[in-house]
């Protein structure tokens, strides 16, 4: 998921960093394709096809260490650019969390209950989708050995809620000016890439054999070890005249770095595949490489976002504001077209294919639906379409 709020350049002047918004765009893009690559990569996933693929390994591991962080770094920078924008903390928490709570309620009364049918239904559950949605949707507790409440892929919106209030409260205590001193000494030298990769590697490190890795808001320390502090430097990159410059300078050195972490990376998942698990030696030097990976493609992808993309579009603005409907839908879409369409043992292509059409569609038809209906577009992650344009509408239309 990306961050629902439009970015803006740090030099003040009020223009669109078009180049954040396209990389907004892509991130997700490989997003729709990595969730259904997960049904049939040998990991564990919601549902899985009968038949898995150990060449999908190298490309989605190579993909694994770096696009989770690159989104936190990118919502933080449009985090700050709502945040300037808002005048106050009180008023940036208001606006960030009706923009991320609503959706995420909307979603959990209605877009997840089908995932965890679907996942009970994978381990006996006998009853259909209404019966389920009606009585057992809202259980507390273990469902044929399924954890219940979950927010599945909405995670990452909780992480963001919770990452805001974290932020409110650190600006409240400090300001944002020491936040903005004390990143921007990044931009010294070589600092840029070096301290962060020793920081976010020694907290790894510090912290994994000591507690569990997996999504979990009060559980997961080992994440947001790692996404706190990538959310904050995105936060002060949206403040920040000095970074930017720093980032152009250090582009091809982060790009050697994620090309020999990532070389580590892929051995080692070829060599440990699905359920193997490798020496600690191994493990930490895996986590290691991910981390050094994740920050050298954050630095090179804000470079090409930044120098390359930074153009408008005609549909640069409908892709935008697309990105988090469809965030919301991508997930259920494909889980459950797998689970009616993979008893039809089509072929790989044919059921990837079918997967991404369908995926892609049903995306489509609710943002397309859900933009036109004012009541419909807060829970889906769009604004309140102005009272002008509201009033042209049924002007238009009568």
């Amino acid at each position: 998921m990306v961050d629902p709020s439009p970015m803006r350049v740090a030099d003040g002047a009020g223009e669109r960093h078009y180049g954040l918004d396209w990389l907004r765009i892509a991130a997700f893009a490989l997003l729709i394709l990595y969730h259904i690559g997960m049904v049939f990569a040998p990991w564990d996933w919601v549902i899985k096809s009968p038949q898995t693929y150990p060449a999908l390994i190298a490309p989605m591991a190579a993909l694994t260490p770096w696009r989770l962080p690159l989104l936190f770094a990118v919502s933080g920078y449009a985090s700050r650019r709502l945040f300037d924008r808002s005048g106050d903390r009180r008023g940036f928490l208001r606006v960030r969390s009706l923009r991320l709570g609503i959706p995420l309620a909307f979603a959990m009364i209605v877009l997840i209950p089908p995932e965890m049918w679907v996942r009970v239904r994978e381990h006996g559950y006998p009853f259909g989708l209404g019966h389920f949605w009606l009585a057992d949707s809202w259980h507390v507790g273990s469902l044929y050995g399924i954890a219940f409440p979950s927010w599945e892929h909405l995670w990452f919106v909780v992480y963001l809620w919770a990452y805001t209030i974290l932020l409110v409260g650190l600006v409240g205590a400090t300001g944002t000016a020491i936040i903005q001193r004390t990143v921007d000494r990044l931009a010294d030298g070589s600092r840029l890439l070096l301290v962060p990769i020793l920081l976010l590697v020694a907290a790894k490190l510090a912290l994994l054999f000591v507690v569990p890795e997996g999504a979990g808001l009060f559980s997961d320390w080992s994440g947001h070890a790692a996404y706190l502090p990538i959310f904050l430097f995105g936060f002060a990159l949206g403040g920040s005249t000095l970074l930017w410059p720093a980032i152009h300078r250090a582009w091809r050195s982060a790009a050697l770095l994620s090309l020999a972490s990532g070389a580590i990376v892929v051995a080692v998942e070829l060599l440990y595949p699905a359920h193997e698990v490798p020496p600690h030696l191994v493990m930490a030097m895996d986590r290691a490489a991910r981390l050094v990976m994740a920050w050298g493609m954050i630095v090179l992808l804000l470079h090409v976002a930044e120098r390359y993309w930074n153009r408008e579009h005609p549909v640069r603005a409908t892709l935008s504001e697309a990105v988090f409907p469809f965030y919301l839908i991508h997930h259920p879409a494909i889980v459950l077209l797998a689970w009616f369409t993979l008893p039809l043992a089509l072929k790989p292509v044919a059921e990837f294919a079918l997967l991404l059409v369908g995926t892609i569609a049903a995306c489509v038809v609710v943002y397309g639906v859900g933009r036109r209906l004012n009541w419909l577009r807060p829970m889906i992650g769009l604004r309140p379409r102005p009272r002008a344009v509201q009033a042209h509408a049924v002007n238009g239309a009568a």
